[in-house]
């Protein structure tokens, strides 16, 4: 079994115990009524867009996401939240290094004493979620899971799907297609995004993601027999009425979003394999993105 999938499998686990650490962590996580910045690459910026989405829609206050390489930290902000695993990427040290001085930083990292956690103000460390695979799975989700229940999110829902994602079998419209379109509403958006990179990351297949009302505005011309779209969010009839009239296999959600996500991660290992591909070691891809 690869480590990825290893790590996949370990999910439960490290939701929960993140859980019970939250109540340590809760001063460092942006208070209700601050403005707040929320910088990340890749997997990490997938999660802030989810993280800031759900938190305005929940009404702590006005939260921006930004890539770390296009954030706008000279803004008034009362708090920088930067999400990085392994803490030495070049892009979230240089937008740290551009924060206002009266801007708190709280880095959200799985390495303690990595440059990022160094330049912060606050620092809050899930090393119990660390991984070695390259490929991200468990780590940016138990780091949704506590920002999201310091938001007051339920949780409850997720915890008890994921043991399904984690043992029901994939469908295999989904294993045979030669592109698959992920879709979210809000929140879900950034998931959509994430369970998309998460494939072509560890299978090189071919993905896309979109918001789902945006989907039928030119990307739905790519929908057609053999292809599928996976929508974490509920659908419009009429617009799930389109999909299927392009032929395409389309997926509903049928668990929490976050289990959706973990089921999402199986397919991108499975698709790995299937195609004679290590889904630890994906190429031209390293842990952390260190620029000269």
């Amino acid at each position: 079994m690869s480590l990825t999938r290893q790590e996949i499998d370990t999910q439960p686990q490290c939701w929960e115990y993140a859980l019970k650490q939250l109540p340590e962590y809760a001063q460092a996580l942006p208070a209700k009524g601050e403005r707040v910045a929320v910088i990340g690459c890749g997997t990490s910026l997938f999660m802030a867009q989810a993280y800031a989405h759900l938190r305005e829609d929940l009404g702590h206050g006005p939260t921006d996401a930004f890539p770390a390489s296009a954030a706008r930290l000279h803004r008034p902000y009362d708090r920088i939240l930067a999400l990085t695993r392994s803490g030495t990427t070049t892009e979230i040290l240089t937008a740290l290094g551009s924060a206002l001085p009266t801007t708190r930083i709280t880095t959200l990292t799985a390495v303690p004493r990595s440059p990022a956690a160094a330049a912060a103000d606050d620092v809050i460390i899930l090393d119990h979620a660390d991984e070695r695979s390259v490929v991200q799975t468990r780590y940016p989700t138990t780091q949704l899971a506590l920002m999201l229940a310091h938001l007051g999110h339920d949780l409850d829902r997720a915890l008890t799907d994921v043991s399904t994602a984690l043992s029901a079998p994939l469908d295999p419209q989904l294993t045979a297609a030669e592109q698959i379109t992920f879709l979210g509403e809000g929140w879900h958006t950034g998931l959509a995004h994430e369970a998309a990179l998460k494939v072509r990351e560890a299978a090189a297949h071919w993905t896309e993601s979109y918001s789902a009302m945006e989907y039928r505005h030119g990307p739905i011309a790519v929908a057609g027999p053999g292809r599928a779209v996976w929508s974490l969010s509920p659908l419009p009839a009429e617009l799930a009425a389109q999909i299927e009239a392009t032929g395409a296999h389309l997926r509903g959600p049928e668990l929490d979003p976050l289990a959706e996500l973990v089921l999402a991660q199986r397919l991108a290992v499975r698709l790995a394999e299937d195609a004679g591909r290590d889904p630890d070691r994906p190429a031209h891809l390293t842990r952390s993105v260190v620029l000269a």
